[in-house]
């Protein structure tokens, strides 16, 4: 049977899988609210208000499934880790408030300004109210992040007694990884967004939605998308170098290298073996991870032995990468792809709209693999190189842990379907109403 201590990283995997779906959607689905309200003011095209109507409603889903598993979450700090807080609350503690101040009342607050006040407030205080909360999104996410990034690479404290108390809030929440790790998951949040509005919109298309409201939004999700993925692509590259400066052993879980070496190869495909410390089935670019990783094919990566009982377990941490690293090549390729057509021809053809509709979701896979690397990559510690991970669990029952994990499990999978239910619902609600489409002059159509 599992231990206490394997049951509760079970359960907070699963917490925080089920919850980063939401934040990562609404992180940048507001800002795109935010762009939909701001061309209708200055087109008055009505087919951007249409556009921003249909994805309010989305967004205040989301942003409801995230403050819900939020809430969760957080328990668990007390409930399942009462070591984290006990070791490093002084820190932790004040960035949770501070996100909880300044970002979550701001988006609570004006997002029923946004829902329910376009016929109570004026136009232009409800577009106000829709930048307010898009800001409050961002700084929401810059406030976990800042704490996600400090457990990572931690500065600006000292240790008294076994106790982390801060000496330099500048530090401690502009640590060494923060500007990559937020800049990465803000590009993450924005790719997300800009393939779940594509994704839908191209469903309308597919159900006879013929409106100017959805073209609309499939012209900008498909060029958002294809905007943003070189430059998440440049941006990976420059949060890899940083891990590799900061934390070795996950950049070496990552690329699968158990000795330290010279001229290490790229594994595009392997079986990662602990046991003998080898890549079974490889198949490799000579040199390849030393020219991406020090830009030298003779430069060296530190292996995995030089951290015999303090490295991440290899396997998850490997394929998650790639993972990762293929779904964005992937989103490369069908954002290219269909802005090239909409380039050439004003529309994506049908078999592509499928495509479009197949990826509405990739985002979500693309951030849990590059979540999952990150907060394994940095096993066994649960604060690098302060807190291990086992060092922090509860001392309760298994057993009461064991049935936690279950209900979890079970509530979320029931939101899941019925988040997906209520998506697609709403979406062929819109095609079904009876709303002629709404004519535009081709000035007003432009992004």
């Amino acid at each position: 049977m599992l231990d206490v201590f394997m049951l509760s990283r079970i359960q907070f995997a699963a917490n925080i899988t089920f919850h980063i779906l939401f934040p990562t959607i609404t992180i940048a689905l507001c800002w795109l609210l935010l762009f939909f309200k701001l061309r209708y003011d200055r087109t008055g095209n009505t087919a951007w208000m249409a556009a921003y109507r249909f994805w309010v409603k989305v967004f205040a889903l989301c942003f409801a499934l995230g403050v819900v598993s939020g809430i969760t979450m957080s328990f668990q700090f007390g409930t399942n880790w009462p070591g984290y807080m006990e070791k490093v609350g002084n820190i932790a503690g004040p960035l949770l408030g501070y996100e909880v101040l300044t970002a979550f009342f701001l988006e609570a607050t004006f997002l029923g300004v946004m829902l329910y006040g376009s016929n109570r407030v004026s136009n232009r205080l409800h577009t106000v109210a829709t930048a307010l909360v898009a800001v409050g999104t961002s700084l929401s996410a810059f406030w976990i992040l800042a704490l996600n990034s400090w457990m990572q690479t931690p500065t600006g404290f000292e240790m008294r007694d076994g106790v982390a108390y801060p000496l330099d809030w500048a530090a401690i929440i502009f640590n060494p990884s923060m500007p990559y790790r937020v800049t990465h998951m803000l590009l993450a949040s924005g790719l997300t967004a800009s393939f779940f509005v594509a994704g839908v919109s191209a469903y309308r298309l597919l159900k006879g939605d013929r409106s100017n409201e959805v073209r609309l939004t499939l012209k900008t999700g498909v060029y958002l998308a294809a905007i943003l993925i070189p430059i998440q692509i440049f941006v990976g590259d420059m949060h890899g170098l940083n891990t590799l400066e900061h934390q070795p052993a996950k950049i070496a879980a990552m690329e699968g290298v158990w000795h330290t070496e010279k001229g290490a190869p790229l594994q595009l495909f392997a079986l990662p073996n602990e046991q003998t410390q080898t890549n079974d089935y490889s198949v490799s670019i000579p040199r390849g991870a030393s020219w991406i990783l020090t830009h030298s094919g003779d430069g060296e990566i530190q292996g995995l032995n030089e951290f015999a009982g303090e490295h991440p377990p290899v396997m998850p941490v490997f394929w998650g990468f790639r993972v990762m690293v293929g779904m964005g090549l992937l989103m490369l390729l069908v954002s290219w792809s269909c802005s090239f057509q909409l380039w050439r021809r004003g529309h994506v053809a049908t078999l592509w709209q499928r495509v479009l509709v197949t990826m509405t979701f990739s985002g979500w896979l693309a951030t849990l693999a590059g979540w999952y690397v990150t907060e394994i990559g940095r096993q066994p510690f649960l604060v690098y190189g302060v807190l291990k991970t086992a060092d922090a669990v509860t001392t309760t029952a298994s057993g009461n842990v064991l049935f936690t994990a279950i209900t979890y499990v079970l509530v979320y999978i029931v939101l899941i379907v019925a988040f997906l239910h209520t998506l697609f619902y709403l979406a062929r609600k819109a095609v079904s109403s009876d709303v002629k489409p709404l004519e535009t002059t081709a000035k007003e159509a432009k992004l």
